[in-house]
């Protein structure tokens, strides 16, 4: 996956490299996946070709009904009982998430799965979130809920009727917008979520909570008395830290310097990991996003006005990011990144290739190790500073 289109690759414990909505999934519910809670089309149909090899088919035509349907279930079957909190015994709830729009084809066969599935279960065990976008046209300032009805509309073609809408808007949804979703769409009104844009993204849980979001699955689910315990969700550390969040004033700015600057989603797991602990440290988190390759001497004379924003951003910041990466555009940048910090006492974090670079500016400015660099970069080089363990790589 290219981080330019999808962001970063996020690494699980077991190696699994995966979407890095699966890190969002491990940040805010403390929770350990594993590589097969990634289901991909590539997965599945691996997994059919190789039992179609073994003859479990019994030379039967393998086709996407019955065959990578029945696989998608049984795939999902096997996983939702593998514990993920650390405890023993299968979780109570399994979330699964389909991604993309309505009508992608890649969904197809996964959307098929998914109404089956829904009719073996049973009312009661499966409950349809169908997320959409309640946009606003800026000339008329109306919420429009088109794109929703259309979206049901084609959900219910495929075999899915959606038990929840949760609508994302920039604004709340003013009350008769709500109901014509409800009139349209054939879902209740209190089943109807509203996700508008709020101050920080631990508001969310609370905002979930105020509109009761947990009774409406807890009754979808059949799960209302469960033990007859009263199920009220415990969220007084999302209130502190959204309320803590807000009243942040005191700004401290880090400057990232990396190859993929322009989404920031590249290296979304490190910008978390900076806004937790500018909130843990009470400073609010002001990120300067400088790319490597406009810190470059080169950069002065191809792209002067982007040469000095870069500089300008990285000389204003009272500390230095500079995470991980692959070839070799734009490591010089990074390597004079690491000597401003050194040379300015500037604290400076590298991760990876971050650390790689530090090192090199390491020898080449206080050994004097003349073209000191990383084998990866420079085979020939004469100071090998960097090398290839091959011993503790997995792929040698």
């Amino acid at each position: 996956m290219s981080p330019f289109e999808h962001g970063e690759v996020y690494v699980l414990d077991d190696g699994g490299e995966v979407d890095l909505d699966l890190g969002n999934y491990e940040r805010f519910l403390d929770i350990k996946l594993t590589r097969d809670h990634n289901i991909t089309t590539g997965k599945i149909y691996q997994a059919v070709i190789d039992k179609e090899r073994r003859g479990d088919y019994l030379g039967k035509t393998v086709q996407v009904v019955p065959h990578i349907t029945d696989e998608i279930q049984d795939w999902i079957e096997r996983v939702a009982i593998k514990p993920v909190d650390g405890k023993e015994g299968p979780p109570d709830v399994c979330v699964i998430e389909l991604g993309g729009t309505i009508g992608d084809i890649e969904s197809m066969p996964f959307i098929e799965a998914l109404g089956q599935f829904s009719y073996r279960v049973g009312p009661g065990n499966l409950c349809l979130v169908h997320v959409s976008l309640v946009p606003v046209l800026n000339v008329v300032g109306e919420q429009k809920t088109k794109p929703t009805q259309h979206s049901v509309r084609g959900l219910r073609g495929l075999g899915l009727a959606p038990d929840i809408l949760a609508c994302r808007s920039t604004e709340p949804l003013e009350e008769h917008v709500t109901s014509k979703l409800s009139q349209f769409c054939n879902v209740p009104i209190s089943n109807i979520v509203n996700l508008h844009d709020v101050t920080n993204i631990w508001h969310i849980p609370l905002l979930l909570r105020d509109q009761k979001a947990h009774e409406a699955i807890l009754k979808v689910l059949d799960l209302q008395l469960v033990g007859k315990v009263h199920r009220e969700p415990k969220l007084s550390e999302w209130t502190e830290r959204a309320s803590k969040f807000d009243k942040l004033k005191t700004p401290v700015k880090i400057a990232m310097v990396g190859k993929y600057t322009g989404l920031s989603d590249s290296y979304l797991s490190v910008l978390k990991a900076l806004l937790h602990a500018s909130v843990a440290m009470e400073r609010k988190l002001v990120l300067e996003w400088v790319p490597s390759c406009d810190l470059e001497d080169s950069a002065s004379k191809e792209t002067p006005e982007a040469h000095q924003k870069a500089w300008r951003l990285l000389k204003g910041a009272d500390g230095m990011l500079v995470p991980g990466g692959f070839g070799d555009r734009g490591v010089e940048g990074k390597i004079l990144a690491a000597t401003y910090a050194r040379e300015k006492n500037v604290p400076y974090l590298g991760i990876c290739l971050g650390m790689q670079v530090a090192v090199i500016e390491f020898a080449r400015s206080v050994m004097k190790l003349d073209g000191a660099n990383s084998t990866e970069f420079d085979p020939a080089t004469a100071s090998p500073c960097v090398i290839f363990m091959p011993e503790v790589d997995c792929a040698c």
